[in-house]
């Protein structure tokens, strides 16, 4: 994993709120067309490993990574567009999470199993 990621999402919602008020595009970015944006997106990075194997998917060629890189980045800016258009704090709601998700699947049950937590 990389160091750089920020403590918080605040440094890309800056520089996304700029990005999108120099374009007017604000008008357009309601919370419904937003969702709807970052579906699209995830049905793209979906279509990079459609019916390929595990071990494919696992080792994609340099330039197949590079597409799916740029729509991971896709999918991570409408996310945050999102959250800023909703005004919620998407680092505590990620943080908040983590903290429920290790609640619901203690190690002691969960190593090893892919099961639900209603199922452990």
């Amino acid at each position: 994993m990389s160091d750089q990621y920020p403590e918080s999402f605040r440094e890309f919602q800056q520089q996304l709120h700029s990005f999108v008020a120099e374009r007017d595009w604000s008008q357009f970015h309601t919370p419904k067309n937003l969702a709807m944006a970052l579906a699209g997106e995830v049905g793209e990075l979906v279509e990079h490993f459609q019916w390929l194997s595990n071990e494919a998917s696992d080792s994609l060629p340099v330039g197949k990574l590079a597409e799916v890189r740029r729509e991971l980045a896709d999918i991570q800016i409408y996310t945050l567009l999102l959250a800023n258009r909703l005004e919620l704090d998407l680092a505590a709601a990620v943080r908040d999470k983590i903290a429920e998700n290790e609640a619901k699947y203690p190690p002691d049950r969960a190593f090893g199993r892919s099961d639900k937590y209603t199922d452990l």
